[in-house]
């Protein structure tokens, strides 16, 4: 079987792994583009949110390759996400395409109905349970070893005496970390290519100023969605920080990994959890501010409405912590050159608010 799945940030790596290991071809998507936008915006009613219209271009343009399953992700509460993998397969259908979509939700929604969609999906190749516990180990240190590279990635840019050469280096790893086979292979690229990121040559004399990235996740983890926002920050010698990374986001869904430390700090502002990551906005900001960033940005897709929730909450947080937020709404008419101009605006405000606070030390 042909299976494909969303395109974002570095993780079709992994995926494209599980698939394969599970005896299926890997289709995967191209890199989003302009096209991927325009063939989710024309098939998409007009009130849905950039992640629906990439993630729909997507499908379409994997579907032109042969794809005959989509798996995905789920989501629960108010944030809409949890109605795309219905809504993209009634779209499909409207345009002519009997490509089924496999939504896996988190198992604790219902652990019967979680292993009932994996039996579909390793079924048809008649791969045992045992195999396929093996096959996501592998995928999974695969899926790590992508977010640990990438964050080292995010803390040497800021330094690095060349622009460019950390974003050129990455991209080796990225090659070298998909050679990767077996576990053995994977823990042996991730020394690596931490290696060959901390050869790239820097300066670490250099005072950065430190900010954080916050808001709804697939916005947050796709370059193309966010216009590279943090290669951008990071070329202007500003190191970012994001509050998602996959791994983070899978242990957490899983119950491996508690959020209640976020949940906790954003209690005083609001005790409810209002769908998609509008409440992790909030508290993982607060913890930026605590732990001496500068400013903190929340990437949203226009007409988010756990994002717009957030954006009032997060004003009254820049008053009591004094952290400035800049919040960016992204959607298909959003452009890189007037997001940049805004960031630039925004790290110089944030460069004169620290040399007045150190003039006032002094």
């Amino acid at each position: 079987m042909k299976i494909t799945f969303p395109y974002m940030g570095t993780y079709h790596i992994a995926f494209k792994m599980l698939i394969e290991g599970l005896g299926h071809e890997a289709i995967v998507p191209p890199k989003p583009s302009k096209k991927t936008l325009t063939y989710g915006t024309q098939n998409s009613p007009e009130f849905a949110c950039l992640p629906f219209k990439i993630l729909l271009g997507s499908y379409l343009e994997a579907i032109e390759l042969g794809a005959e399953m989509v798996i995905t992700s789920g989501g629960a509460g108010p944030c809409r996400a949890g109605y795309y993998g219905v809504l993209h397969q009634k779209i499909l259908q409207d345009l002519g395409y009997d490509t089924k979509i496999v939504v896996m939700e988190s198992p604790f929604r219902n652990i019967f109905d979680f292993l009932g969609k994996i039996r579909s999906v390793i079924g048809p190749s008649g791969v045992s349970w045992w195999t396929f516990g093996k096959v996501f180990r592998k995928a999974w240190e695969k899926l790590k070893v992508l977010d640990d590279i990438e964050f080292l990635s995010h803390q040497i840019r800021p330094f690095e005496l060349k622009r460019g050469d950390t974003t050129n280096v990455f991209s080796k790893c990225l090659e070298i970390i998909d050679q990767a086979g077996t576990i053995p292979e994977i823990n042996e690229v991730r020394v690596i290519a931490k290696k060959m990121l901390n050869d790239i040559p820097v300066d670490r004399s250099r005072q950065v100023l430190k900010v954080g990235i916050v808001g709804e996740i697939y916005v947050v983890l796709e370059p193309f969605a966010n216009h590279d926002i943090e290669i951008t920050l990071g070329e202007m010698g500003v190191l970012t920080h994001r509050s998602i990374y996959l791994s983070d986001w899978t242990r957490e869904s899983t119950g491996y990994e508690s959020t209640q430390k976020v949940i906790e700090v954003a209690s005083p502002y609001i005790d409810e959890l209002f769908g998609g990551h509008g409440i992790y906005s909030v508290g993982h900001s607060i913890l930026y501010s605590k732990k001496g960033f500068d400013g903190v940005v929340q990437l949203a897709p226009f007409t988010c409405i756990p994002e717009i929730v957030a954006k009032p909450i997060l004003n009254k947080v820049t008053q009591d912590y004094n952290i400035p937020v800049l919040t960016v709404f992204l959607d298909e008419q959003t452009g890189k050159a007037g997001l940049q101009t805004r960031l630039e605006a925004f790290v110089d405000l944030l460069a004169q608010k620290r040399d007045k606070l150190e003039g006032i030390a002094i």
